[in-house]
C-alpha cells in the first residue's frame, strides 16, 4: 500500500541510496558545485533503525547489508534504479508530501529500512566509512534542495531572541499600544519604523536567553551584539544572505574595532564562519555548548539536480566558505517566537528580534 512522506524525508533516503549506488561522493566547492578533482570512495554507510544498527557495505557489484538479524546482498544497480525513481517522484510532485512510487515500498522492505528518517540521538542521519570498512565512521546530516522545507541551520525559537531597549523618548501607554497594533502581526519592520518616526531609538541590550548568550560568547564575547545588528539590518534593509549582511556589518562596525582587524584579518567574516561551523556541528540556543566535538562532522548536500556533495570538518575552510555563501537569515513566526513588539520588563520597554538561519534553496 502506498504511503506519503515529506520531500525532506525522501531527500534523506535518496541521498543514502545515491551514495550506495555510486560507491563514492564528490567533495563540494564553496559554490555548491562538484569538485571534479576530489572524489572520495565510500566503503560503508551505517544507519540506525528502531530495531538496531544496519551496515551497508559497498562491494563491486552489490551492497552487503549486515545487522543483528540480517546478512544479505542486494545488487548495487537496484539502489541506483530506486534512487532515480525517488528523485523523479520528488521533482514531479508540486506539494511537500510525496506518495511512494510503485515498487519503492517493496524495496525498502527488501533492504530492511522501516524508518525513512534514521533513528539517532546524536542528530546525524547516517555515518560513512570512507576508503575502507575499517576506517573511522564520519557522521553526516543530509540537507537537500530537492524542494520542500530544508532543516534550518538555526531554528532556536524564542531562545534565539535579542533584546533592544527602547530609548530616546518615553512613550505613553496608548502610544505603546498603537505601535504594537501597527500593521499585520508579522509587520516587524513597520513597528520598528514607527518607533523611529515617533523619536524612539532601539538600542541593543542583550541576548534574551542566558544559555544562548553563553553559547555565543564561546564564539566571541560580543557575538550577540554583532548578530543582533545583522538581524536589525535584515528587517530594515531587506538583506538576508549571510555574506551580504557581513559586508554591511563591516561598514557599520558595531564592535568599534580597528580597520586593520576588519580588512586585513577579516575579523567579521571569521567570526560569522566560526558561528556557522558551530551551528552545523549541532550548537543549539537552548542547550549548553562547550565547543567539544559532536557526532556531526559534515553535510551530505543534495543539489536541485540531485547530485550529492560532501562537506566535512576534515576540509574545514571549504565547509566554512560553503556555509558562508549559502546561508541566509530567515523570519520566524512572531507569535511562536515571541518577538517584534514592545514589551515592558522591570519598568523598561524592550523590542525583541529573532535569529533564524537557513540554507538558501537555490
Amino acid at each position: 500500500m502506498a504511503f506519503e512522506a515529506t520531500k525532506r524525508e525522501w531527500g534523506e533516503l535518496y541521498a543514502f541510496f545515491r551514495i550506495l549506488a555510486d560507491g563514492k561522493v564528490y567533495a563540494g566547492t564553496p559554490e555548491a558545485k562538484r569538485n571534479e578533482a576530489h572524489v572520495i570512495p565510500v566503503a560503508m554507510v551505517q544507519r540506525e533503525e528502531h530495531d538496531g544498527t544496519r551496515q551497508y557495505i559497498v562491494e563491486k557489484e552489490s551492497i552487503r547489508i549486515k545487522g543483528e538479524n540480517i546478512d544479505k546482498q542486494i545488487p548495487r544497480e537496484d539502489f541506483d534504479t530506486v534512487a532515480e525513481i525517488i528523485l523523479q517522484a520528488i521533482k514531479n510532485t508540486s506539494g511537500n508530501d510525496v506518495t511512494s512510487p510503485d515498487g519503492v515500498e517493496e524495496f525498502l522492505d527488501e533492504v530492511a529500512i522501516f524508518d525513512l528518517e534514521s533513528q539517532t540521538e546524536d542528530r546525524t542521519d547516517f555515518s560513512v566509512a570512507f576508503y575502507s570498512v575499517e576506517a573511522p565512521l564520519t557522521g553526516f546530516c543530509v540537507r537537500s534542495r530537492l524542494g520542500g522545507r530544508m532543516m534550518p541551520l538555526l531554528d532556536g525559537g524564542r531562545s534565539a531572541n535579542f533584546k533592544f531597549e527602547q530609548t530616546g523618548v518615553k512613550f505613553a501607554v496608548p502610544t505603546i499600544n498603537k505601535i504594537n497594533a501597527e500593521g499585520e502581526e508579522d509587520d516587524v519592520t513597520g513597528r520598528m519604523l514607527m518607533i523611529e518616526r515617533l523619536g524612539g531609538i532601539l538600542k541593543y541590550n542583550d541576548v534574551a536567553d542566558k544559555i544562548f548568550r553563553s553559547n555565543l560568547s564561546m564564539i566571541d564575547l560580543h557575538a550577540g551584539r554583532m548578530l543582533a545588528e545583522m538581524v536589525r539590518i535584515m528587517w530594515l534593509d531587506g538583506i538576508t544572505k549571510v555574506s551580504e549582511l557581513t559586508e554591511e556589518i563591516k561598514k557599520l562596525n558595531p564592535l568599534k574595532i580597528k580597520d586593520e582587524l576588519i580588512n586585513k584579518h577579516g575579523y567579521y567574516e571569521y567570526k560569522v564562519k566560526e558561528l556557522l561551523l558551530a551551528l552545523a556541528a549541532g550548537m543549539r540556543p537552548a542547550k549548553m555548548y562547550n565547543g567539544t566535538e559532536s557526532a556531526i562532522s559534515g553535510f551530505m548536500f543534495v543539489t536541485a539536480e540531485g547530485e550529492v556533495l560532501c562537506y566535512q570538518k576534515a576540509f574545514r575552510q571549504t565547509f566554512a566558505d560553503f556555509l558562508y555563501y549559502n546561508t541566509r537569515f530567515e523570519k520566524g513566526s512572531t507569535e511562536k517566537d515571541k518577538y517584534g513588539f514592545l514589551e515592558r520588563e522591570n519598568g523598561v520597554y524592550y523590542f525583541k528580534l529573532n535569529l533564524k538561519i537557513g540554507i538558501v534553496k537555490r
